[in-house]
């Protein structure tokens, strides 16, 4: 039997004002302009932005399916506490996902996406030259979301993405200065020169060596 479809679904214009309402709190969140413990106010969101109610319930699901959301009786919807004791939980998953997506995106990457990867490196570099540090987290997870679709699996982007999501909120308690992200740039041409030579064991070595490295900085720095 086909399943319903959502109100979403069925309506593109209501689909529309709920991924604006999505990316809306869910960029807070990860920026921590909304704290752990925050109540989400689904009126006056719906006052704020002049949408109804069922866009902002829309959004707030797809936030507690990312485990950005909590709901809870009588509090309503929430977000989620930073747990840092999971954080090495989060870094061993992401080295497991993210080596098999560099291994695939070696031998599959075509020359659309590699281009990609090329500016957002560069638009890294230029980033760190200007000193506007806040670019660099949403720069860091294009390139490992542009790695991630090149690796032609949906679930391994989709895997990848929200761990990306964990670690950026989590980036907001641990914050990298500039000698943090120069390294992370350094890493990164690593990555790339693999994957130039479309040598699938030194992507994931290098992905694999990457991952170590941001886990010692992140992790460590909450202890």
């Amino acid at each position: 039997m086909i399943a319903p479809q959502s109100r979403a679904e069925r309506d593109p214009a209501a689909k529309s004002k709920t991924d604006a309402v999505y990316e809306s709190l869910r960029d807070a969140i990860v920026q921590g302009k909304l704290k752990p413990g925050e109540r989400i106010n689904m009126n006056e969101l719906a006052r704020t932005l002049g949408i109804s109610k069922p866009p902002i319930r829309e959004a707030v699901k797809r936030l507690e399916a990312d485990r950005l959301l909590v709901s809870r009786i009588h509090a309503g919807a929430t977000v989620a506490p930073i747990d840092v004791a999971e954080m090495r939980g989060v870094f061993l998953a992401r080295e497991t996902i993210e080596t098999l997506v560099a291994q695939l995106a070696a031998e599959r990457m075509d020359d659309t996406r590699f281009a990609e990867l090329e500016d957002t490196r560069q638009a890294m570099r230029d980033a760190l030259d200007a000193g506007t540090l806040e670019k660099m987290a949403e720069l860091n997870s294009r390139f490992h979301q542009t790695l991630a679709q090149s690796a032609g699996h949906r679930v391994l982007h989709d895997l990848t993405e929200q761990l990306l999501l964990t670690i950026r909120r989590y980036r907001v308690t641990v914050p990298m200065g500039d000698r943090d992200w120069r390294s992370v740039v350094t890493e990164h041409d690593v990555i790339m020169d693999a994957l130039r030579r479309r040598d699938p064991v030194a992507a994931a070595d290098a992905l694999r060596a990457h991952i170590g490295s941001q886990a010692v900085h992140e992790v460590e720095c909450s202890y």
